[in-house]
């Protein structure tokens, strides 16, 4: 069975090279795309942590609330090491945030000093970014900053973890597509190609393929940038089961899904559920990952639903977390809470909260046209909500100017952009309190927006695909 993604192959002819499963090309790609452009994430996609406080707070919160419940049971107060990881550490603001708020918390100096913070991730560009986080300047003697596979932490010793959270990482670890077809088990191949229009830019195709084909950051970081020009190919061939870590858990799954319908199955995440159990110790306050996919077999079941997209080049998949859910519970962790991000969020800080982006939706009257009208109100928003917000923490806010903007239009777009507050809200993902809202009400109606939709915002329930927070307790 062959499914092509142009009609015609002669259009496509600068073979990059051969088909493999998407899981194998995943890896491959993280690899460029993180070695050419690590330093640039955010500027083609954002996550709640990249700038945000209000994740790092609540994790915060949750975990002096569970550290102090459990010292209460104790006969006598701990002194022992606090282990906590940060699994997929981005550039270093969730930690920092986290770090930040314990030790706001921690009045009596039981906690914070005992904390022992592993940032950890396996691209060392990343790292980078983490390294010189200021923000994280003030927290040297409690962080560590390791390079590393988080799905293999051998190094660290079983039951020595109190704490592992993850955020916006399981999208990335390698992830199969899936599907049966008259009985049996199929998977995706990919097969990359260089649009011809391109050719010119790589007088040298051959040292052109062999760099991307071994990886050479050294040699492709001298070359034109060509990851969004990637055309790739599928096809479908039979899945080699027994070669799949949880192979019967997922062979079950699959039972539950039509014929000829392509399933995300993340690999790369269950092995973290596997090594997450491993090192949390008995009494541990537990592991959390935050991402975005589905809870529903419904969605996982439904033909049309967005398997993965491309980010400046880079796989990124919705996470099953149904078929995760099992995983946990195949490996001993104890019974998986699932809930929205948002609620998880809310709860820890005792507020309602929504994302910007959720505010935006609520408008009665959302641009239609040109991407430049959707900017303008984005920034017209931010503008009305920072007449009454303040954050603790300085940022300058990542919001590129769409290319095709009319010269006039651009001129106001920057204007306003120049004009919004380094403590203002400081990401365009963000989570904004049911106070920063209602604060700004009469800006924001002045705006269009309404007051029963911005409430309906508040309280609408989850989408097909929505953020979700991963947790259990060892």
């Amino acid at each position: 069975m062959s499914e092509k993604t142009t009609p015609d192959e002669d259009a496509l002819p600068q073979l990059l090279g051969d088909f493999r499963p998407v899981d194998v090309w995943q890896s491959h790609m993280n690899k460029v795309f993180y070695g050419l452009k690590g330093h640039r994430l955010r500027e083609y996609y954002q996550t709640f942590a990249a700038a945000d406080f209000r994740l790092g707070y609540a994790l915060a919160a949750d975990y002096v609330n569970c550290v102090r419940t459990r010292e209460k049971r104790r006969e006598t107060p701990s002194t022992s090491v606090l282990t906590i990881m940060e699994w997929g550490c981005g550039n270093g603001n969730l930690a920092a945030c986290f770090l930040d708020r314990v030790m706001e918390l921690d009045k009596d100096r039981t906690i914070y000093p005992r904390i022992k913070y592993y940032l950890i991730d396996s691209v060392e560009t990343v790292l980078e970014g983490a390294k010189t986080n200021a923000d994280l300047a003030k927290h040297q003697d409690r962080v560590t900053v390791m390079q590393a596979d988080v799905q293999d932490l051998g190094t660290f010793g079983e039951g020595t973890v109190d704490r592992i959270f993850c955020n916006d990482l399981w999208n990335e670890l390698p992830t199969k597509l899936l599907l049966r077809k008259s009985g049996d088990l199929m998977e995706e191949h990919l097969r990359p190609n260089l649009k011809e229009t391109r050719l010119a830019d790589f007088p040298d195709w051959v040292g052109f393929i062999q760099a991307f084909d071994q990886g050479d950051l050294e040699v492709l970081n001298a070359l034109p940038d060509f990851l969004e020009d990637i055309v790739w190919e599928r096809e479908y061939h039979g899945a080699e089961a027994k070669e799949m870590p949880f192979r019967r858990i997922i062979m079950e799954c699959m039972k539950d899904i039509d014929e000829e319908v392509l399933v995300p199955v993340n690999i790369g995440a269950a092995s973290t559920l596997k090594e997450a159990k491993r090192l949390l110790a008995a009494d541990g306050v537990g592991f959390s990952s935050f991402d975005a996919g589905t809870v529903d077999r419904m969605v996982l079941n439904d033909p049309e639903k967005p398997c993965y997209g491309l980010h400046g080049g880079q796989f990124s998949f919705m996470v099953n977390f149904a078929l995760l859910k099992e995983v946990s519970s195949f490996v001993g962790g104890q019974p998986v809470t699932m809930e929205l991000q948002k609620e998880f969020v809310g709860r820890s800080l005792g507020t309602n909260v929504i994302s910007l982006m959720d505010l935006l939706a609520s408008h009665p009257n959302q641009p239609k046209g040109d991407q430049w009208e959707m900017d303008l109100l984005i920034l017209k928003t931010l503008d009305a909500l920072n007449k009454t917000f303040k954050s603790a923490y300085q940022r300058k806010i990542e919001f590129p100017i769409h290319p095709e903007t009319p010269s006039d239009k651009r001129s106001e777009l920057e204007a306003l952009l120049c004009s919004i507050k380094l403590d203002g809200v400081p990401d365009t993902v963000a989570y904004l309190s049911e106070d920063d809202v209602l604060s700004a009400r009469a800006e924001l109606e002045e705006l269009g927006y309404d007051r029963y939709g911005i409430q309906a915002a508040f309280a609408a329930p989850a989408q097909s695909v929505d953020y979700y927070h991963f947790s259990f307790t060892p």
